[in-house]
């Protein structure tokens, strides 16, 4: 296959553990881009991380953010979509999922300019020290427009928690899924990886069956069932690497790079 547009996830993926991308892999991405083949980061980081992700992945042409929710022409910085929901459709879906496991602690992200701040329940902090994290009655929190909120359940997994949410949260309140984060996240219904690349795969006029994808985490499942090819990291979770084609070296052993290498 020679795709005609490349996507890869990022955290897990296309970055290190410890938050860097190699050389290595710049320069195969910048040759992506010297061949002429579009290059999307699809991230579940909402829209104020962009500078962050445009540190990750210079080389991207486009980038589908909040796990697919928020789509940037990075060639023209332009908006190709914005999806948020009603904070108290999302209040109902963690109703029912403290229904069947308890108290959980909720993160909410709702403010897209560059480095906006979570708000989140009173009590455990967030744990990533790089992101302004800010306690928040949750009723306040869930109030106006979000882009994603982010639940954690004391005791439980985030396997385990993902599967209680799948089973008494319906599609139609919102989706479901998480990124490796240790966090189950919620999102607008209909908004996920597949569908922010389907924004940019119908904007090129490109078939989903010529895209090459790579991912790590159940958030990149639903991307991986829509593209043509599909990769999987050797530190994928179990649901990625049952509906990948090939599985490349892990993400700390630069795979999406020696991936490409072969490729190109």
């Amino acid at each position: 296959m020679t795709p005609l547009l490349i996507a890869t996830d990022l955290d897990g993926t296309l970055v290190r553990t410890d938050g860097t991308v190699s050389l290595r892999t710049r320069r195969v991405l910048d040759r992506v881009r010297a061949a002429g083949i579009p290059l999307v980061g699809v991230t579940g980081r909402g829209p104020r991380l962009i500078e962050l992700c445009r540190r990750d992945i210079p080389a991207a042409s486009f980038l589908a953010l909040a796990q697919g929710g928020y789509v940037l022409d990075n060639a023209t910085d332009r908006w190709l979509r914005e999806t948020s929901l009603d904070g108290t459709v999302f209040a109902k879906a963690v109703d029912l999922i403290e229904d069947e496991v308890g108290p959980v602690h909720v993160t909410v992200e709702a403010d897209t300019s560059p480095e906006g701040p979570l708000w989140g329940d009173p009590g455990p902090s967030w744990p990533f020290t790089d992101t302004s994290w800010r306690p928040m009655p949750r009723a306040e929190a869930l109030s106006g427009p979000v882009l994603k909120v982010f639940v954690r359940a004391p005791g439980l997994t985030p396997d385990e928690l993902l599967a209680v949410a799948r089973s008494v949260v319906p599609s139609t309140l919102c989706e479901v899924t998480e990124a490796g984060t240790g966090y189950l996240e919620l999102t607008p219904p209909g908004v996920t990886k597949a569908t922010g690349l389907a924004v940019i795969t119908d904007a090129l006029g490109i078939d989903p069956a010529d895209v090459l994808v790579f991912g790590d985490a159940p958030n990149d499942v639903p991307m991986l069932g829509w593209a043509g090819r599909r990769v999987a990291v050797a530190n994928a979770h179990r649901e990625v690497l049952a509906l990948a084609h090939e599985v490349t070296l892990s993400n700390d052993e630069d795979g999406v790079a020696a991936y490409l290498e072969k490729l190109l």
